[in-house]
């Protein structure tokens, strides 16, 4: 099955699930350091792709993720909130790109054991939050 999405340069060759890959992951801090802007570029694919993207503190910790399942479009932006109780200064934003197969649908309700996700490409961005300024009676 081949996809016809909307690609920059319909002659670039579109890629089988195994060789996708994550051509660029940037990041922006929201200034307040209470969310992250995401911005993940993929290679043109001939089948759609998932995404998965965690947010680590310093600990090891997932304190934010979200799953983007089959994705239509090679270039994704996303706003991630962190949800940790205790700010920590230093995170790291890991993306992964992946196949999942899943069994087609029945009538009759089975518990069904998915296989592990076939995992294309990884990659992981640290980063820093600002340094917030105490709050002063003056501002």
């Amino acid at each position: 099955m081949v996809v016809n999405l909307f690609f920059d340069d319909p002659n670039q060759p579109r890629l089988p699930p195994d060789e996708v890959r994550l051509l660029d992951v940037r990041l922006a801090v929201h200034p307040k350091g209470d969310r992250v802007r995401v911005r993940v570029d993929l290679t043109p694919f001939t089948e759609r792709p998932n995404l998965r993207a965690r947010i680590h503190d310093a600990a090891g910790k997932v304190i934010a993720q979200c799953n983007i399942l089959e994705t239509m479009l090679p270039s994704l932006e996303f706003t991630m909130h962190l949800q940790a109780t205790e700010k920590s200064r230093e995170y790291t934003l890991e993306a992964e790109v992946y196949y999942q197969k899943v069994p087609p649908p029945s009538d009759v309700p089975i518990d069904i054991h998915l296989p592990d996700p076939l995992v294309v490409d990884h990659r992981e961005v640290s980063f820093s939050l600002p340094v917030s300024k105490p709050v002063t009676g003056n501002e």
